[in-house]
């Protein structure tokens, strides 16, 4: 297969002009030799996004291992084509249609390397981590502190185990909720509903004693 420009969206048909989105979205949508050629062109731009993607994430790839890397971007791009053929009706010709598919790659790989970055790490779901000391100013330092605490005491005190556990898997242990819903045998609402439930008692509690919320003005208000 011949060679492509680094731009995703200017890749050229047989006659050598570019492929508006429109001609993608007819050749996907009717049965025949033009839609088996739009399908492996599409797949060979996926591969690509996903393989530029996971490029990028050193960390992650190195954590994953050399050998399960290229499984990572073919699963990445089939689950983009699964998606982008999903939804070519939502496909609105605001951007070339290659460069809106290669997006669905490019994140599509990003979740998977996640994903498999963490398929065979221990997901912890009791304890707080140790918080990270960065040489704050003396003031700076106390405050901090005692943001911290009220934190912490607001996790311990008006959260339930479970919305604890969620809340510190997710928010400060980063863990994929693709992951965390698969380990705890459940599913990424459930999971989404308990992180906002956790989230609304900590912002209650806090605003009660007098720290910034969402809602309130950035400094802390006079106790």
């Amino acid at each position: 297969m011949r060679e492509v420009s680094s731009d995703p969206s200017a890749r050229p048909l047989a006659g050598g002009t570019t492929t508006p989105g429109e001609d993608w979205i007819a050749q996907l949508t009717t049965p025949g030799p033009a839609r088996d050629d739009a399908l492996r062109r599409l797949h060979a731009l996926l591969l690509r996004g996903a393989r530029f993607q996971v490029s990028r994430m050193s960390a992650l790839r190195a954590a994953v291992g050399a050998a399960q890397v290229e499984d990572v971007v073919n699963l990445a791009a089939d689950e983009a084509m699964i998606a982008v053929l999903s939804k070519l009706t939502t496909f609105e010709g605001r951007s070339r249609f290659t460069t809106w598919a290669y997006k669905f790659a490019v994140l599509q790989a990003a979740v998977e390397l996640r994903r498999q970055a963490w398929s065979y790490r221990e997901v912890p779901l009791d304890a707080a981590p140790p918080l990270i000391e960065r040489q704050p100013s003396p003031d700076q330092y106390a405050e901090g502190t005692e943001f911290a605490a009220a934190v912490r005491d607001a996790i311990e005190q008006v959260l339930t185990p479970h919305q604890r556990r969620i809340a510190l898997a997710l928010l400060v242990e980063e863990v994929p909720i693709d992951v965390l819903a698969e380990r705890l045998g459940t599913n990424r609402n459930a999971l989404y509903k308990t992180l906002h439930d956790a989230r609304s008692r900590l912002r209650s509690r806090l605003a009660a004693q007098g720290y910034p919320t969402a809602s309130t003005s950035p400094r802390r208000e006079a106790r």
